[in-house]
């Protein structure tokens, strides 16, 4: 159960529902079950939110790394519970507490999302997480998911 696992853009997809524009995790570097994952998404010029946000200034927006972190936060939860999604079996994002953005996060940079367990209490799973760039912190935050119920 503690061993790491790598994922590729396939399995990825494979985990979750997300696709392009929204899929914001282009890689999984390392999984531990119900410990951690540290996944990686590449930030190019070609994001069609840089189009917007700011024209003569791309900024990747606060909102879409937490949306990545929250991603990186289902991956762990799925390889955790030792399911893959079917339309019974999808975490949502329930929660978050604490977003902290530090450094603006720019085309070419890469984005090294990281998840940590904390714990889960009556269906929901809490998560730390934090967002950096060649090692320097640029978003944290708290992060809960819970499985959708049925019926």
């Amino acid at each position: 159960m503690s061993d790491s696992v790598a994922m590729d853009i396939h399995k990825v997809m494979a985990l979750l529902p997300h696709r392009y524009p929204f899929l914001l995790i282009d890689r999984v570097l390392e999984a531990i079950p119900g410990k951690t994952v540290k996944a990686l998404k590449n930030v190019t010029i070609n994001e069609p939110f840089f189009q917007g946000h700011f024209p003569g200034r791309p900024v990747m927006p606060g909102v879409l790394m937490l949306e990545a972190l929250a991603q990186a936060c289902g991956v762990l939860a799925f390889v955790s519970a030792g399911v893959v999604p079917t339309d019974d079996t999808l975490f949502y994002f329930v929660g978050i507490d604490g977003a902290r953005f530090r450094k603006p996060v720019e085309p070419g940079d890469q984005l090294i999302l990281n998840a940590t367990f904390v714990r889960s209490m009556r269906g929901i799973w809490k998560f730390s997480t934090q967002a950096t760039v060649n090692g320097i912190e640029v978003c944290s935050a708290d992060m809960m998911v819970a499985p959708e119920t049925k019926g």
